[in-house]
This record gives structure tokens, sequence and C-alpha cells, in this order.
């Protein structure tokens, strides 16, 4: 079998088990299995396969039959042009999730600051890692509440080179964020944020495959946002900045949450889709009537 042909027919398999873009990921997994990119395709598709090739590409195509996203497959994902591994205790890195990217690095004036970042729930570490490779001079702290998550940060940390920059540790935002004396400049997080009732009827990819703890947002989709926001306003400085994704329809139901807590709205930034995905905003000052109050009592 040609690799061509192992193409054409992973696209008729994948297109009949209801998957969407059926010839791309049939292309991105074969190729990728093969140790190449999508363009080998292009550059030798009467290249032969061996017996061990193509046993390993039928496995594979059959895996995604079954709708384990590519990904997952693969053990890693491409997000920011950097290259993540994941695990089964990560959620899997969305091309939405790079709009929290792109508007924190919009709001900074000047990108050479020696910055403090937080990423609460910090997964694969892609939020957090993407940033420090626009932000020569920032370090960060990633804090997940799953071991295998933390080891796999610190791993993707260390393989991207940014071992030196960053910290990850086990932590809950439900005990409260006592991690440092010094008040962060910037908070980020991507918290679980999909109603419980709603999960169920999510793509297969997600529903099987990313971690319950990661997707479940209570209710309402907004219990994580109530414990998050108190404690990362408890440790962020007067004045820095505090980042969140949100998912659909959810952005003035947590702008409200985040007005209560004392953050300045700032912007809404929207993904690829026209969806408002993210929020940004800053620690209110305190002027110095309310300074001098805090004083005397």
């Amino acid at each position: 079998m040609t690799l061509a042909e192992a193409v054409a027919e992973a696209t008729r398999r994948l297109a009949a088990a209801g998957v969407e873009a059926a010839r791309g990921d049939a292309r991105l997994l074969i190729c990728r299995l093969l140790g190449a990119g999508p363009e080998l395709l292009l550059a030798q598709p009467e290249r032969s396969l061996s017996q061990e090739e193509a046993a390993r590409i039928e496995a594979a195509v059959a895996r995604r039959a079954a709708r384990e996203p590519v990904s997952r497959i693969l053990g890693q994902r491409e997000f920011w042009s950097l290259l993540f591994a994941l695990n089964a205790a990560t959620l899997d890195p969305r091309p939405d999730s790079e709009t929290l990217v792109e508007a924190v690095l919009a709001t900074l004036p000047d990108r050479a600051v020696a910055l403090r970042i937080l990423d609460l729930g910090t997964g694969t570490g892609c939020l957090l890692l993407a940033l420090l490779s626009e932000l020569p001079r920032a370090t960060g702290c990633g804090i997940d509440i799953n071991d295998e998550a933390v080891a796999l940060a610190a791993e993707n940390a260390a393989r991207l080179g940014f071992g030196g920059r960053t910290d990850f540790r086990r932590h809950s935002w439900e005990d409260g964020l006592d991690l440092e004396s010094e008040p962060w400049d910037v908070v980020i997080g991507n918290p679980p944020y999909i109603a419980s009732g709603e999960i169920a009827g999510l793509a297969p990819e997600v529903a099987g495959y990313d971690p319950p703890a990661a997707l479940d947002g209570g209710a309402d989709g907004l219990s994580a946002y109530r414990a998050l926001i108190p404690a990362a306003v408890g440790v962020l400085k007067p004045g820095g900045l505090l980042a969140l994704e949100v998912g659909q329809g959810q952005a003035g139901p947590v702008e409200a949450l985040l007005a209560a807590a004392g953050i300045d709205p700032l912007r809404r930034a929207t993904d690829l889709g026209g969806i408002e995905r993210c929020l940004l905003g800053r620690k209110a000052r305190r002027n110095a009537a309310s300074q001098a109050a805090v004083r005397r009592g």
C-alpha cells in the first residue's frame, strides 16, 4: 500500500465514522506516525509502506474512527507554534485558548518587563509557556490539583527551554493561594466552565477524552469562577492584570463576578468564531482615602 492509498482509505473510514475533517485528520495522523508533517503526502504520495508502518497506521485510524482525538493518539498538540505533550490528566490545548495569550500580550505595553505570572489550573502549561515564549524576562508559576498534570507541565517547560523560568506546583484555588509573599503582576486561568448537564452532549472527542474535572463548571458553569476569582484577586498586585477564558455566553456573568471582587473591566476578547472567549481586568488601586481608612481600621 502506498502513502496516498493509506490516506484515501483512512479518509473514507473517518468520514463514515462522522469525523468532520476526515481528510485533514487522516493526513496529519498518518504523516506524523511516519515522522513527518502533512507535506509528506505531497512530496512522496507513492511511498510504499512497510508492514510495520501499515499496522501502526491501521491501529491509529481505528482509534480515530472511535472518535479519539488525533492529539491524544499522538500524545502531543501544537499550541502557539510550540509542541506540547499531553496526557489523560490535562485538557487538549485548543486554538480558541490562544485568544487569551493574544489578549494578554496586546495589553502589555512593554514585553521586556520582568513580569511574574501565575497560571491557575495549568494543565499542560500551554498558556503560561506560550506567554513566556513572548516575554523574555518574565517568570511564572503554574498550579493544578492533579499531580500528573503538574509533572507534565514541568516536562513541557523543560523541553521547550523554560525550565529555569517556571515553577509548577500541586495546589487548589479552593484552598486559597498563599503561594508567595510578593503579589503577582499577571494572573491567568482557563477554569472548567461547562455546565454539568451539558457535558454529555459535547463532541465525543471532548466528552470522552478530556478529564471531567477540567470541564465540569457546576450547575451553571460558573462554580469555578466563584472560587477562583476571589483567590486570584487576593494574590494579584494593585493594578495587576487578570485574564480568564470563558465559555460561550458567560462573559457578562463572569464580568459581574470580577467587578464584585474589585476587578475593573478592561476588555473582552473574541476568538476566531466570534465568541467572547476571554475577559481581562485590572485589580483596582486603592485611593489615598481608602488606604487611610484601612490603616485606621
